[in-house]
């Protein structure tokens, strides 16, 4: 487990670049935080980072999206699991069928998603409405995550 304090949205995007620089095929992550704590910014960052094409927006009300890479790279499924009433939604979706060819982030992922893959990143983004900074808490499941986080 890691904790790495983001001062600004700014810091949030350039985390999540220097993370979505290290991610691969296959790699899940899963994004939890309140309301505002900077999910769909770091998401921006985890785009930045693979070279995927924008504009990446929250997909609150289409669910899911699909962002091909710009430079030969994997795609990123972008997942809002928000208003997802279960497991069995999540399934309707279909993200093991692209899982292994593309990078998935789930927002909101926490408690529904896990079963995905042994092998996932998770993330929780705290912000402290005063200052509006944020921690982000890192940890690595799976064989893949097994030497820690990469960052």
């Amino acid at each position: 487990m890691t904790d790495r304090e983001l001062g600004t949205a700014d810091d949030t995007r350039g985390f999540g670049e220097a993370l979505g620089r290290q991610l691969r095929a296959g790699d899940l992550v899963l994004l939890t935080g309140g309301l505002g704590a900077g999910k769909t910014t770091l998401t921006q960052g985890l785009a930045a980072g693979l070279g995927v094409r924008g504009p990446i927006t929250s997909p609150t009300f289409v669910i899911a999206r699909i962002h091909p890479s710009l430079v030969g790279g994997p795609a990123l499924v972008h997942v809002d699991a928000y208003r997802l009433g279960g497991l069995a939604e999540l399934d309707d979706l279909d993200l093991d069928t692209s899982l292994d060819e593309s990078v998935t982030v789930v927002e909101w992922g926490h408690g529904l998603a896990e079963d995905l893959s042994e092998d996932r990143l998770e993330i929780l983004l705290e912000a402290d409405p005063e200052t509006e900074s944020r921690t982000a808490v890192v940890t690595g499941h799976g064989e893949r995550w097994k030497a820690g986080p990469p960052c």
